[in-house]
């Protein structure tokens, strides 16, 4: 059986410590070069096609292959959090030499590109955030006629080859048998029973997420065309596997709020399960946009290139039409989340209302009690002409009363000023058009009263 991957590790090894510091005088091309790995694991992967369908392992030397043979090096760089720089650092380490640093800046910076970059055409969808993210995508090529290079963050479904032996999706299924207790009537894994593969429930919801075949029934590209559209194929493949799983776990979490009650739908809104899961479909969506913008110009440049088929242009087409309908999709889920999210924002606010409705009820209770005890409480022997002694002053309380009621009608009466001086000037308002109408009719009345002819003469 053939061996089709060969990973090179570049393992935990620190950077070696400069000899000295450099001086702000020194000149760009004097700083000596120190190649930094990183923390984690970078894959490397190296295939030569002979051009009729068949592929074999190479080795990581970029050597120009024969007449009618084309290479292929994929790097997958490691789901760690990272800066981007080391990510350049590791791919300088790893493709320099033959390439040079505008081919590494162009292959490992963020944001859609589709350009010419020192004779080859170079693409990348790359968009920004947390590399460890799930729905951070990375993915750049470098093209020419007979090599591709291409740049990934983290390993992407049906990207590779495997023999047609290994695949899963050509075995004939079979659920499992379970015995009077209850548990499965036969032990280990995946394995035959009967005259069929024994499949399990998380594996076959596994397969569900995934809206393609595996690696073993790829078509063996037969040109660097037929590459490229795999590539891109591959890439748009896993966006919507991603959209799929995505919209999987909305479909659980809505039958889960259908059952749940007060805690669920608490620890949902602690939890800020909805704006996340929207921020993550905003990241989809940038991706699908930059796939928007560069996969056309890689169909417009390619259709001038004599060693790029007709046949994969219209793949091409064909990518670009599944990309929008796949953003389309993306759409309606937003929509869907932003709804439970609206429905979880009202249940919230109504919650609160209820909250609000027993204080105020309790408040109803308790406020004449307190007035009570607070009238009946007062102690007015200090306060002046109050003295009870004095019996000028012996109705003490009686003039605290008073001057607390004068005391409360100020205070309505500042809250009700604004109602009384917005009628008040309502009603003036309506007096000046009274008065402006009766005099605009007068002046109409005397506009239309008939003029009398004296001796055949009009009067001016």
């Amino acid at each position: 059986m053939m061996h089709i991957d060969r990973e090179e590790p570049v393992g935990n090894v620190e950077a070696e410590e400069m000899d000295g510091d450099l001086k702000e005088d020194t000149p760009l091309g004097d700083i000596p070069l120190y190649r930094h790995r990183f923390l984690g694991m970078v894959r490397q992967k190296a295939y030569i096609f002979d051009g009729d369908g068949n592929y074999y392992n190479k080795d990581w030397d970029f050597a120009e292959p024969k007449e009618n043979e084309f290479c292929w090096y994929h790097v997958e760089l490691p789901k760690i959090n990272q800066k981007l720089p080391l990510f350049a650092q590791s791919l300088i380490d790893i493709l320099c030499p033959p390439l040079k640093l505008q081919d590494i800046l162009s292959l490992v910076s963020n944001g859609p590109l589709c350009s010419h970059v020192n004779g080859a055409l170079v693409f990348r969808v790359n968009s920004p955030g947390p590399p460890t993210s799930n729905y951070t995508f990375r993915l750049a090529a470098r093209v020419t006629e007979n090599s591709v290079i291409t740049v990934s963050l983290g390993r992407v479904p049906r990207l590779g080859f495997s023999p047609t032996s290994k695949s899963l999706l050509s075995e004939i299924p079979s659920v499992e048998t379970y015995s009077s207790g209850g548990l499965p009537s036969h032990n280990g894994g995946d394995q035959k029973e009967g005259s069929g593969f024994v499949i399990r429930e998380h594996v076959l919801e596994f397969l569900l997420t995934m809206n393609h075949s595996e690696e073993a029934d790829n078509p063996v590209p037969e040109s660097v065309s037929n590459l490229v559209v795999h590539i891109i194929d591959t890439h748009v493949d896993h966006l919507q596997d991603v959209t799929t799983k995505l919209e999987m776990e909305l479909d659980s979490v809505e039958l889960e709020l259908d059952k749940g009650g007060f805690a669920l739908k608490k620890q949902m809104l602690d939890d800020r399960r909805f704006p996340n899961m929207h921020l993550n479909l905003q990241r989809i969506l940038q991706v699908i946009a930059h796939g928007e913008q560069v996969f056309p110009r890689v169909k417009e440049k390619c259709s001038s290139k004599k060693w790029f088929c007709s046949e994969d242009i219209n793949s091409l087409e064909e990518l670009i039409g599944r990309l929008r309908r796949l953003k389309e999709s993306v759409g309606f889920i937003a929509n869907r989340v932003t709804a439970i999210q609206a429905g979880l924002d009202s249940w919230q606010a109504e919650q609160i209302n209820k909250k609000l409705y027993y204080l105020s009820f309790l408040s109803i209770i308790f406020l004449p009690l307190s007035i009570i005890t607070g009238v009946f409480g007062m102690n007015v022997g200090g306060v002046p002409w109050t003295e009870q002694k004095n019996p000028k002053e012996k109705d003490g309380f009686r003039n605290v009363m008073f001057l607390c009621v004068g005391m409360l009608v100020l205070v309505l009466l500042c809250f009700l000023f604004p109602a009384l001086y917005t009628h008040i000037a309502a009603w003036r308002r309506r007096i000046a058009l009274k008065r402006s109408w009766s005099l605009n009719r007068k002046s109409f009345l005397k506009r239309t009263v008939p003029v009398k002819e004296r001796g055949g003469y009009i009067r001016l």
